[in-house]
Order: C-alpha cells, then structure tokens, then sequence
C-alpha cells in the first residue's frame, strides 16, 4: 500500500480563479513530485485540495500541504482541504494543522466557507 500511486487531477468548476485539486490514492513521500508539480501549475487565488480518495498520508504529504499553505500565505491566495478521512483528520488535529489550514467536509462545504470568509471580509 505504501507504493501504491497517487492519481491527481485538477477540476474544472465555475468560478474565476479557483481550482479543486482532486487526490486518489496515499500521498506519501515516495509520490510527492506529481503532487507539487501540480500545486505550482498556474496562479490561483484559491485552491481546494478534495482529499477523499486519500486512505492516509505521511509527513512527506503533511509537509508538501504545509510548505504549500506557507506559500499561499505568502502570495495571498487560500487554501481549504476537503474529504478528510479519520486518520487524515486525526493527523491534521496531532501536528496542530487543523488551526491553521481550513477544513471543510466537501467542495460544496469549502466553497460555501469561502464566501462567508469573502463576506465576513467586505
């Protein structure tokens, strides 16, 4: 299970300047690359990481998520994961990620965080 391989996919939605990144598969150190590469492709004010094909995933995933996060931070941009199974949730909650990387229970849930963040702030 640990080589098994992590499918990526970007999806297409309706709104200007966001992305759903879709994961299929353990996101572990030894599939990182495809997973980064996909993360720098273009500029996105927001990207949601739909994580519910993901059985687990080791610090190497929590790392690239982390350092991903760090950037959009940076650049201004959001960042919302989704679809967190019980062993990603309990990872996120052991290394204290979820306090600061939004988590939604799916896309419709993220997008609907994201306008009342929107809204909150105009």
């Amino acid at each position: 299970m640990e080589y098994d391989p992590l499918l990526v996919e970007t999806v297409a939605i309706d709104l200007p300047g966001v992305r759903v990144i879709g994961l299929q598969g353990p996101l572990t150190v030894n599939n990182l690359f495809i997973f980064q590469q996909e993360l720098r492709n273009g500029a996105w004010a927001v990207t949601i990481l739909e994580m519910l094909g993901v059985p687990y995933m080791d610090s190497g995933g929590m790392g690239a998520i982390i350092n991903f996060y760090v950037s959009c931070q940076r650049s201004g941009c959001k960042l919302v994961v989704c679809g967190l199974n019980y062993r990603v949730v309990e990872l996120f909650k052991l290394t204290n990620v979820d306090k600061l990387i939004t988590i939604a229970d799916d896309v419709d849930h993220a997008l609907e965080l994201l306008k009342k963040s929107a809204s909150a702030h105009s």
